[in-house]
């Protein structure tokens, strides 16, 4: 068992309040200074040291632990029965929720190994104290409440796209009451701060390496774990890194394949967007972007006349709605277009040239991204794939495709637009990992969209 008070040399009782009533920001950065910045190896040797005296102060509280009244519901429920201390200090519950505890500023929730310290002091005064061990285990309960809901937050920058796949809040009392009527309280613990296979990859990396070089954490890494707690623990999904530039097919938490895809440019970035696909479309119009209609296509109409929509097989139509029709390009002012006064649909047929290639995947949102086929193979063959305007482009559509549908996909007829329901909708996350995991080594991508700066740190720690 560790030892159960920290000496004040480190973190005294005055300095846990003091920085516990701080402002979250200001406390924030003590604590990551304290704990990250140097010290966890010094706090790691700390707990494995001999018990002070019992002449040591006994250490107040870090706030009231039943003040939320869900969690006062669950004891007077339980006539004051212990949860986290039921089977001792040294059971395998209490051993697993320490370890969340004093790993948990890499989860973002900055106050846990302060916690931990104050249960721990409350421990070792239960031999003359007996109210001390209720009062530790109602602590531990409110820390689990705030880091289980920690781990439910939706990540900084992601839209929800599809409400079917958005996290799902629940309360302190039934976040409890899970725990307490959990076969076993140690592996709920452990299923619990391990959410997908992607966020406990780098979360023990990340702690591993915390613990050999007691160096503060890449600011790419907090953000990644922020964005990688969004995937399912189950299930197929698709998880789409700008980062990296890869997708990424997902099947009960293990890498079924994966394929490189062209992200958008630095000035025209990718967005973070979590959606469900629920159909293929084959033989899909490019339905050309405003901006891109005004910064493309009206000046290259101007250049080269009206002879360069035919060309490349695009067509302007009189609006946006369903039932537009087809519009004559010689009735258009594309000198107003190409100045930004007026708008016009514009949209490319399906075929050999078309930017959409022979696929697309699409699924909603409001920024217009969606996965699709391109007809422009060897820009793959690159490094460097930050190159389309927002839009996923992927190296092989068709395998993509396999994978989604359980089969071959074949378009039957040139008629555009046809659409191939999927067996099951696949959830996908279009997202932003700078920092991967690489045989159990963390492995770091440039910041190509300047994303993941230290100040994102103010950002992600939040409780």
């Amino acid at each position: 068992m560790v030892n159960p008070v920290l000496p004040t040399s480190f973190l005294n009782s005055f300095t846990i309040n003091a920085l516990l009533q701080q402002p979250e920001s200001t406390r924030v950065f003590a604590v990551k200074r304290r704990i990250l910045g140097g010290a966890a190896c010094a706090a790691l040797a700390v707990l494995s040291a001999p018990a002070i005296g019992a002449s040591t102060p006994p250490a107040p509280m870090a706030f009231p632990a039943a003040a939320d009244p869900d969690i006062a519901a669950f004891y007077a429920q339980r006539r004051g029965a212990l949860l986290w201390l039921a089977k001792g200090p040294d059971s395998a519950a209490m051993r697993e929720l320490f370890l969340v505890l004093h790993r948990s500023s890499l989860d973002g929730f900055a106050g846990g190994p302060l916690i931990a310290a104050q249960a721990e002091g409350l421990i070792a005064r239960a031999g003359n104290d007996p109210a001390a061990l209720a009062a530790a285990d109602q602590l531990l309960s409110s820390a689990w409440v705030r880091y289980v809901a920690l781990l439910k937050r939706p990540p900084e920058g992601m839209v929800y796209a599809d409400r079917w796949i958005a996290p799902k809040q629940v309360s302190a009392g039934q976040t409890l009451m899970l725990a307490g009527a959990a076969p076993s309280l140690a592996d709920h613990v452990r299923a619990t701060a391990n959410p997908n296979s992607f966020y406990t990859a780098l979360r023990d990396a990340a702690w591993t390496q915390s613990q050999a070089s007691g160096l503060a954490p890449d600011s790419r890494l907090l953000a990644s774990l922020d964005r990688a707690r969004a995937f399912p623990a189950h299930g197929r999904y698709l998880v789409v890194d700008a980062a990296s530039a890869r997708l990424f097919m997902v099947e009960n938490g293990a890498v079924a394949d994966s394929m490189k895809v062209i992200v958008g440019k630095p000035k025209s970035q990718t967005p973070m967007i979590a959606s469900v696909i629920y159909y293929a479309t084959l033989n899909p119009y490019w339905n050309v972007p405003p901006d891109l209609v005004r910064t493309l296509i009206a000046p290259r109409v101007l250049d080269q006349g009206i002879g360069y929509l035919k060309a490349h097989g695009y067509e302007v139509l009189t609006g946006f709605t369903e039932d537009a029709i087809e519009l004559s390009p010689s009735v258009v002012d594309w000198k107003s277009v190409a100045a930004g006064r007026d708008t016009v649909r514009v949209r490319q047929r399906p075929g050999p040239g078309n930017s959409m290639g022979q696929i697309k995947f699409g699924f909603a949102n409001d920024a217009g991204v969606f996965l699709h086929d391109t007809p422009n193979k060897d820009l793959f063959a690159g490094d460097g794939r930050n190159l389309s305007n927002g839009c996923i482009r992927l190296e092989d559509a068709q395998r993509l495709g396999r994978w989604l549908t359980g089969g071959e996909i074949s378009v039957a007829s040139t008629e555009p637009e046809q659409h191939l329901a999927l067996p099951r909708p696949i959830p996908v996350y279009v997202t932003y990992l700078t920092a991967h995991v690489d045989n159990g080594q963390l492995s770091f991508f440039d910041d190509a969209y300047g994303r993941d700066s230290p100040p994102v740190l103010a950002g992600l720690a939040r409780n």
